[in-house]
């Protein structure tokens, strides 16, 4: 995310701007010509015009492209709707529609004048919180995912940005420098995740995941360990071995710290799901579609990234990332239905679905976090199907034995833009995963599939606050929405972030 951002009037010397972005609301087409200059007379008169055919209503994602034929120093002006009561959701969505419009346009340099936000509106959106949602959603609707081809082409990206404040006070312009400065770090560790999940299965196997994050705590010196077979072997990992016995490609359990107070005793335990090719094992999947199971890492990709975000922004807590990461295969030695194995933590599971692998690692995941020290657990899974057919693509579906750390969690989420919601844990659906050869089985089967898998999971968590996130329906989408792209989507690395520093 190399872009130059500037609040402040652009320098004399510096050349116009290819595009530039005013944010517009619709009270200010309302307004008769010559009371208030949006962008320039002739210009306001072309979108108060389209205006009054219903082109251009303002409303929120609206963009209206206009050429500017000379009339204004920059080729073209982008009139994006945006009302203040969508507060900072709105604004990143805003942001995000103006961005595809920059990629048709193939603008690199712009001038962005946004909306005036009054202090009782937008729930009291601030500066810093406005440039942050703003710039978030431009910087993350302009990364896709880069294909690999014979001539690699270049992913577009703007150089440089200046804002443009229309009555703004200084500390306003503190405000705005801050918050576009967290967007930015922000921004990357998403991107960090795209680019991790959109990986290719013959490329990211379980020893390159770790290579990976053994080069991010390289660069920001985390403390790292990456268990290899034999060690798993020897400290009891039995889920994390099972589920990858049956790949060439071993296993490992990857464990990243961050101290950022010494003096606590509370430790964040982010764990985060890392198949890094999920066939389904014995238990086959369907063929088509398979190819989008390189995604089946997206929680140890969202891990990753907030780690990322987290060593940048160092904030005064303590954060153990875990990854427990395998390949799903068939192959002679592949776990078979029937098997039982006995997970880190001493419990036996009889193994009823092959294809129910990420709650076997995640158990020894768990576990792995909690003898680190531990003491309130996240953890992110590409888990179940059964998570898209109860809340489609548009919510991440959370499972919690904790109200307090869902309710923390829930709004961390709504800080961040993005949709969690929760799931009834009631204790007969741990009646569904009962086992006659185990202390418990894999799958409770095809009812309340989603909420099942997280009980499971749950059970390690030996009563520890400990809250289960699905990602299975929004890690990845097969059409771009909003600052999300088609493919690899990085949610939930901004929530993560927001949870674990605590901000307000």
């Amino acid at each position: 995310m190399n872009v130059q951002f500037t609040v402040g009037a652009r320098a004399a010397n510096q050349a116009a701007p290819d595009a530039v972005i005013r944010w517009i609301d619709a009270a200010d087409l309302k307004q008769e010509a010559g009371s208030k200059v949006i962008i320039q007379p002739q210009l306001d008169e072309a979108i108060r015009g389209l205006s009054a055919k219903g082109i251009f209503k303002a409303e929120s994602e609206q963009v209206e492209v206009v050429p500017t034929l000379g009339l204004y120093p920059a080729s073209h002006v982008l009139f994006v709707g945006y009302s203040e009561a969508g507060g900072a959701d709105g604004l990143r969505k805003s942001a995000a529609a103006a961005a595809k419009a920059l990629k048709r346009l193939r603008a690199q340099s712009l001038q962005i004048i946004p909306p005036t936000l009054s202090s009782s509106g937008a729930e009291g959106l601030s500066a810093s919180a406005a440039a942050q949602a703003m710039t978030e959603g431009l910087l993350l609707a302009l990364h896709d995912r880069m294909p690999l081809k014979k001539e690699q082409g270049n992913r577009f990206q703007i150089k440089d940005v200046t804002i443009t404040l229309e009555a703004a006070t200084p500390g306003d312009v503190l405000g705005w420098e801050a918050g576009i400065k967290r967007a930015k770090v922000v921004a990357g560790g998403v991107s960090y995740a795209r680019d991790l999940t959109n990986l290719p299965g013959n490329d990211l196997t379980p020893e390159r995941l770790a290579f990976h994050a053994e080069e991010l705590a390289r660069e920001y010196d985390l403390d790292i360990e990456v268990i290899d077979e034999w060690s798993a072997s020897e400290q009891g990992m039995g889920g994390l071995l099972g589920v990858g016995q049956g790949s060439i490609n071993p296993p490992r359990m990857i464990v990243l710290e961050y101290k950022g107070d010494p003096n606590s005793k509370e430790t964040w335990g982010l764990i985060g799901k890392g198949i890094t090719f999920d066939t389904g094992g014995i238990s086959l999947k369907r063929a088509p579609g398979m190819e989008e199971m390189i995604s089946d890492m997206g929680g140890a990709a969202a891990v990753l990234g907030a780690m990322k975000v987290i060593a940048e922004t160092k904030p005064a807590v303590n954060v153990i990332a875990v990854v427990p990461t395998a390949e799903n295969m068939p192959s002679d030695r592949a776990l078979k239905p029937g098997d039982v194995i006995r997970t880190m933590s001493g419990y036996t599971v009889e193994v009823v679905n092959t294809d129910a692998e990420g709650r076997l690692v995640l158990a020894d995941g768990l576990t792995t976090a909690i003898r680190r020290g531990a003491t309130r657990l996240i953890d992110v899974a590409t888990l179940t199907g059964a998570v898209g057919v109860a809340l489609g693509t548009e919510a991440t579906g959370a499972v919690t034995n904790d109200t307090s750390l869902l309710l923390q969690l829930l709004a961390a989420a709504e800080r961040a833009g993005e949709r969690v919601w929760q799931l009834p844990s009631y204790p007969e659906y741990k009646k569904q995963l009962r086992s006659d050869a185990a202390d418990l089985k894999n799958s409770g089967g095809r009812y309340a599939g989603t909420i099942t898998g997280g009980l499971f999971i749950g059970h390690f968590a030996e009563e520890l606050p400990w809250v289960h996130l699905d990602i299975a329906g929004t890690a990845w989408l097969e059409a771009p929405r909003g600052w999300e792209p088609k493919g690899a989507t990085g949610v939930m690395v901004r929530t993560l972030v927001e949870l674990v520093e605590q901000r307000d």
